[in-house]
């Protein structure tokens, strides 16, 4: 049986030069399912729930083919893929909505370093201590996922070293959040985070994984993947959503996958010793992506982002045959063998600028959109 899934999806808008341009006020009053963040130049679209993928993909386009229509009508503007400011605008924060305090607290204590746009990947597990579990494996092994979806190479018109530039700025908050070993465990904690106002509300948790639902911390719903930045190609983003369901469903199946009960770090120690672990591996990911060097969570062995991801494929493929979804899969070879949106973006970069590679993403992007919207969208965006 296959879970349901949902995506947040944050973008940013501007011309077709690179320019960043924000609209955010705007969309959210004139477009349904659109949402502002705090910096107008960034705009979200959240999608449905839905079982089947062949549903998640035309969720995922419409709500662009509107975007895009509603763009023109202000001018010669468009969408802009990356994840990070790619060619300037990082010196100042332009506030979407002035009056908003929350807004106030996000300028004042973060600056520029939230102006980002990425992918929260939902999925709907209603059981809340399997869903314990869950956040538990996929906390620890969302460095994969990072290094499949890297997708900002490019900050302030500078190349930065960094294959997710975005994960590398983003303040995870607070500080330090636990492997929470049972439903109780993470009410608690939250509680205590809202008493003390290192959370400013339930939703002020940033971390690469968290469980959410319509009344946190109380009753939840589904895993909330934040680690990934923003995937463009959509058949990219379903294989990686394809990835982390097969797993869940393989976890669901055995739940002795549990790192609490399967890793063979010390017992006294483990679950400080697996988070450590964990921002060690996020942090090698952001810098390089699927060639970064990672230790396991299991044993601490080292191996590479590329050949740990290619081993959790080959474990998972047979959940995600059983569950009718293994060709939504298959693009992950594709990743790994072309790299992923940040490593082909610096190998054009050796021999053009970076205004260059985004001008000509701005553009393929948007083809490959029209392409998809005209083969599996057409009947629905007519409709």
């Amino acid at each position: 049986m296959l879970l349901s899934k949902g995506f947040e999806v944050e973008m940013y808008t501007g011309t077709p030069a690179g320019e960043v341009v924000g609209f955010s006020d705007k969309i959210v009053a004139a477009l349904d399912s659109f949402v502002r963040e705090p910096d107008t130049r960034n705009v979200e679209y959240t999608t449905a729930p839905f079982c089947r993928y062949e549903h998640l993909l035309c969720e995922l386009i419409k709500p662009r083919v509107r975007l895009r229509n509603y763009l023109k009508t202000l001018g010669d503007y468009t969408i802009i893929p990356g994840s990070t400011l790619p060619l300037g605008g990082a010196k100042e924060f332009h506030r979407s909505d002035p009056k908003n305090p929350y807004h106030d607290y996000i300028e004042q204590t973060y600056g520029t370093d939230v102006v980002t746009a990425s992918i929260h990947i939902n999925i709907g597990m209603s059981d809340p201590e399997a869903l314990m579990r869950a956040c538990r494996l996929i906390r620890l092994e969302a460095p994969l996922y990072l290094a499949l979806s890297a997708s900002s190479p490019f900050f302030d018109g500078n190349i930065t070293g960094f294959h997710s530039t975005r994960w590398q700025l983003f303040p995870q908050t607070p500080q330090h959040v636990p492997l929470f070993e049972s439903h109780l465990h993470h009410i608690r904690w939250v509680e205590e985070q809202l008493a003390a106002g290192t959370m400013q509300s339930v939703r002020h948790l940033w971390s690469s994984v968290r469980p959410n639902g319509d009344r946190r911390p109380y009753n939840l719903n589904r895993l909330e993947l934040r680690i990934c930045d923003l995937v463009s190609d959509p058949l990219h983003l379903l294989a990686i959503t394809t990835l982390l369901e097969a797993r869940l469903q393989q976890m669901l199946a055995t739940p002795e996958l549990d790192p609490l009960e399967s890793s063979q770090l010390s017992e006294q120690t483990r679950s400080e010793d697996l988070l450590e672990i964990t921002l060690e591996n996020e942090k090698a990911v952001a810098k390089n992506s699927l060639n970064a060097k990672l230790r396991h969570w299991q044993d601490g062995r080292t191996l590479s982002a590329q050949d740990w991801i290619s081993q959790m494929y080959d474990e998972v493929r047979p959940f995600a045959q059983a569950a009718g979804i293994s060709c939504f899969l298959a693009p992950i070879k594709q990743i790994l063998r072309d790299g992923n949106q940040a490593q082909r973006w610096l190998v054009e970069a050796e021999t053009a600028t970076p205004t260059q590679v985004i001008q000509g993403a701005i553009a393929q992007m948007h083809q490959q959109e029209s392409l998809l919207a005209e083969a599996v969208c057409q009947p629905a965006l007519v409709a």
